[in-house]
């Protein structure tokens, strides 16, 4: 089920009656003394606050931050921006897709499949291509291959995420195999491919994106690696330790035992991986100070 409204098309005056994500819940006091609830919600198209100021203790307990919640108010305009005043709010009961209140991928998901499809074509190594088939074969992986983040606040944070930012370095790998034709071009391929694949367990996705148990505990370039290892028994000794050792330094090498870069691939993966986060986040939140 969709949210009714949504949160970009509400202008003051309009009664809402809607679903939307719960991502601040703070109880607070007026100058009289009286509690108030301080809300933000959102839905994929954006958020806005929201405040509850009658029977606030008792709404309080029918929901958490984090919960998709039910509403009834009307959005009115407090200091020159929106507010939604709540007369009721209430913890959703029914079964919802995550979809409808984290924000996605801005590029078409279908069209980004296909690239990925075309740069596993690109691999002619025959045992690192027979890998990367298996991983798209795998129906279950594919499909959170294609709906999981990247992060849950830095680059790529929302839904596809994932799928964008593994497109965009793989075809920045493959550009640079053009110009460096001593690099190993499949190795490098395949690494950029699957440099992130440990985000597909990394994140619970509901009313926010939050940690798996997974996730909290071992951390993305971790489960890739189990991932890979578990998925690359048809590997050879030195393609796998070449591959995992990718993996494993995409963020820099002092994530690997020797606390160096051992190839010029992973140095590569590890630049072109900075590269395309960096420009994004750059993008999204704007130039670091």
């Amino acid at each position: 089920m969709a949210p009714e409204q949504r949160v970009s098309a509400l202008r003051p005056g309009e009664e809402v009656r809607g679903l939307f994500a719960c991502v601040r819940k703070d109880r607070r006091q007026t100058r009289t003394g009286s509690p108030y609830l301080a809300l933000e919600l959102r839905d994929r198209s954006g958020t806005i606050a929201a405040r509850a100021f009658r029977d606030a203790d008792a709404l309080s307990g029918r929901f958490e931050r984090g919960d998709i919640v039910r509403v009834h108010g009307r959005v009115e305009r407090f200091r020159d921006e929106l507010t939604l005043e709540l007369d009721d709010i209430a913890k959703a009961t029914e079964a919802l897709d995550p979809s409808e209140f984290l924000p996605t991928a801005y590029r078409d998901l279908d069209e980004l499949d296909g690239f990925l499809e075309h740069l596993v074509g690109e691999v002619y190594d025959r045992r690192y291509r027979s890998l990367l088939d298996g991983l798209l074969a795998d129906g279950g992986l594919r499909a959170s291959w294609r709906q999981a983040p990247c992060s849950r606040a830095g680059h790529h944070a929302y839904l596809g995420g994932l799928l964008e930012h593994t497109v965009a370095v793989a075809t920045l790998a493959q550009d640079l195999c053009q110009l460096h034709p001593r690099l190993n071009s499949d190795l490098l391929l395949s690494a950029a491919i699957t440099h992130d694949l440990g985000r597909t367990r990394e994140f619970s996705l509901g009313a926010d994106i939050g940690l798996t148990d997974e996730g909290r505990m071992l951390g993305h370039m971790v489960i890739g690696a189990n991932i890979l290892t578990a998925r690359g028994r048809a590997l050879d000794e030195g393609r796998r330790l070449a591959l995992l050792h990718c993996v494993l330094a995409h963020h820099g090498p002092s994530s690997t035992p020797g606390g160096r870069f051992q190839s010029a691939e992973a140095l590569a993966l590890f630049r072109l991986n900075a590269l395309d986060a960096g420009v994004k986040g750059a993008l999204e939140h704007g130039l670091p100070g």
